[in-house]
């Protein structure tokens, strides 16, 4: 769907991206992650054609995107989170309307689209309602739908959960989960918060100084970069001892331990379950939140010059 090739685009004296590649299939959902000023907003703009690049070679479903924007932007939807496609003093329903026309999305499908959107965003109460007075969770909601009615093949998500409470972000999670299965919509998503990327994302990409520096399953860069897993144990009993070979003692409050461990569980488990008799046994793994801060913080993806 998009494939990208010694991308480099500069402002001035300043290199925002700088020789990126990588390609996304159709139907894949793509975490874009970086720091502010990494690059990520430039890149979304050079894959919508807002921006021509310097040199390299940009495909979006085949386009061009800055050479044949028409016919591009036709196929793709995008939501950003501090901006609306909505009318801001016309009902929410009129607002689609509109759409409707400015993408020639035919009668029939527009209505389909829109009964089955309105089902699954939950957007009945509030059709009928200005932009300016819906609330945030509203009007996310509505501009998700808004970039989708005509059918787009690519969706660009940036920062979709900004702002919203808990319900609010699980249900566009939800949806978002929903037209990709359903209608194989590929999708590229930036967003600082880390439970959007959690939920929606196997595969990560992440810019910094406008260099890719890494591009992999999200569980490998946890792998890599993470840290510790812990193993919660309860036993049966206190245990005579806690200490077991190839794990860390974190905490300890009677039949009830906490263990740090690298690698695989499943030794682990079998260590710990010889130890005494076992009453529940549970793995979380690192918190990304965490992952990510150690990443930019400590500079782990750049490497030495």
């Amino acid at each position: 769907m998009i494939q990208v090739h010694h991308l480099h685009k500069r402002f001035a004296r300043k290199v925002a991206v700088e020789d990126v590649s990588f390609t996304i299939p159709r139907g894949e959902i793509v975490g874009y992650l970086g720091p502010n000023g990494a690059g990520k907003s430039t890149t979304i703009k050079v894959l919508t054609g807002l921006l021509v690049p310097d040199s390299g070679a940009v495909t979006v479903g085949g386009l061009v995107p800055w050479k044949q924007r028409r016919q591009h932007v036709a196929r793709l939807g995008a939501v950003f989170g501090q901006r609306t496609t909505l009318w801001w003093d016309l009902p929410v329903q009129e607002s689609l309307a509109l759409l409707r026309h400015i993408y020639r999305v035919p009668a029939g499908r527009f209505a389909e689209n829109l009964a089955h959107f309105t089902e699954l965003l939950e957007l009945g109460p509030f059709l009928g309602t200005p932009a300016r007075s819906l609330s945030l969770g509203q009007r996310m909601r509505a501009d998700l739908a808004a970039a989708l009615l005509h059918d787009p093949e690519l969706l660009f998500l940036d920062e979709p959960t900004v702002g919203l409470d808990v319900v609010a972000k699980e249900r566009i999670r939800e949806f978002v989960r929903a037209v990709n299965a359903e209608r194989g919509v590929t999708v590229l998503l930036t967003t600082h918060d880390l439970g959007d990327v959690e939920r929606l994302s196997r595969r990560v990409m992440m810019i910094d100084v406008g260099r890719l520096l890494f591009d992999g399953p999200l569980a490998q860069l946890q792998a890599q970069y993470g840290g510790e897993r812990e193993l919660w144990v309860e036993f049966e009993q206190t245990p005579a001892r806690s200490d077991v070979a190839g794990l860390r003692v974190l905490a300890s409050c009677g039949p009830r331990l906490r263990y740090g461990f690298r690698g695989p569980a499943a030794e682990p488990i079998a260590r710990v379950t010889a130890l005494a008799p076992v009453r529940d046994i549970t793995v979380r793994e690192p918190d990304i939140e965490a992952t990510i801060r150690r990443i930019y913080e400590g500079g782990l993806l750049h490497t030495p010059s």
